[in-house]
């Protein structure tokens, strides 16, 4: 029988939480932690789904697509909705298991690493008349994950997952993207415990930083948040209510922060300490004007800081989740420890991953 191990990385946020849902560009990395979909063809017209991690199962009918229209929450459907725009039909059945090392509801996108295991899986066993690239299938768990399904998320976690290793991505209609071929040594992950609320945190920080920025729009028609300067920002918050400035000051700034840190990764050798400062900078932004953080969240942070690391900020959507902090060489053991004793469930080294791929 024909087996297909697919493979899909976790990621890390370095820059840019909440900005892509804005068309913003972010920094982010995939990481060592793993996805892993086995497929084995059966004599059946079904996929046969096993997760023993959280102990679910489930059958979908080859052609289940076409007897579903409402496939909102459901990705697995909403892939093969997709999928079948592309000429990708499935023709036979699969026994199916998946099993992970992400951690769940982290912030570390175990989701969306499922999402890209499943295309590629089905890109490799079914084909497409597209050529099959990385960008393709991060552009389809794109399409699938939020365009389908109404989600609020944005593009960082389907092409970072796919394309592997440090990227800068501009997260609009462009989908372009700069591979940073360089490692992180010191990249430390800390799991709060706390699951995060994703749906509901995205959407309200969405709503309202997309406001601000239209309001901006009606007093300066030809308002462009890229060419903005820090000086220029007074001028524009006037045009704002109280309650919205914080949320344009908070694109504004995490846009430049993650422009600098592009011009840090860009040069030949990295400045770990300029760009550990340039995580923090932005963590405090999401802590005291998006106020996605957490008490036990902020104690893990000033915990890694006050041990040795260069850096560190909150991952993902916020309210729980993960942090990640970058410590010099020789202070790794103690950053880790020190988060471990501000609270946190877990925390340990992770490296830099090459990402998606069909093992």
């Amino acid at each position: 029988m024909k087996e297909i191990i697919s493979l899909a990385s976790g990621r890390t946020c370095l820059f840019g939480d909440h900005q892509d849902y804005l068309g913003l560009p972010v920094i982010a990395c995939a990481i060592d932690k793993f996805i892993k979909l086995v497929a084995v063809e059966n004599n059946s017209a079904s996929f046969n789904i096993s997760k023993p991690d959280i102990d679910e199962q489930r059958t979908i009918q080859i052609d289940a697509v076409n007897e579903h229209t409402d496939i909102i929450g459901d990705h697995f459907l909403a892939v093969l909705k997709v999928l079948q725009t592309y000429n990708c039909i499935p023709t036979k059945g699969y026994d199916i298991t998946i099993t992970g090392t992400i951690p769940i509801n982290a912030g570390l996108s175990s989701s969306s690493a499922v999402v890209v295991a499943w295309v590629q899986f089905l890109l490799e066993a079914f084909g497409c008349n597209e050529k099959v690239t990385q960008e393709f299938i991060a552009q389809i768990a794109y399409e699938a994950e939020v365009v389908e399904q109404k989600s609020s998320g944005g593009k960082m976690d389907q092409y970072s997952i796919s394309l592997g290793n440090i990227i800068y991505l501009e997260t609009d209609e462009s989908s372009a993207y700069e591979t940073i071929p360089k490692k992180l040594p010191g990249l430390i992950i800390g799991e709060s415990g706390i699951p995060k609320d994703t749906l509901g945190t995205l959407k309200e920080l969405k709503e309202n930083a997309i406001l601000s920025i239209e309001k901006v729009k009606e007093f300066e028609g030809n308002f462009d948040i890229r060419s903005i300067k820090k000086n220029d920002l007074k001028t524009y918050e006037n045009y704002l209510t109280t309650d919205l400035q914080p949320y344009f000051r908070a694109a504004v700034l995490n846009y430049l922060i993650t422009r600098k840190a592009l011009t840090e990764f860009r040069k030949d050798e990295l400045d770990y300490t300029a760009i550990g400062h340039l995580m923090y900078q932005h963590h405090e932004i999401l802590r005291d004007l998006l106020h996605i953080t957490v008490p036990r969240i902020d104690d893990m942070i000033d915990a890694a800081l006050a041990n040795g690391a260069l850096g560190a900020k909150i991952v993902g959507s916020g309210k729980g989740g993960s942090i990640v902090a970058l410590a010099p060489e020789g202070k790794e053991q103690q950053v880790i420890d020190s988060i471990k004793n501000a609270g946190a469930v877990d925390a340990y080294l992770v490296s830099i991953d090459t990402g998606a791929r069909i093992v």
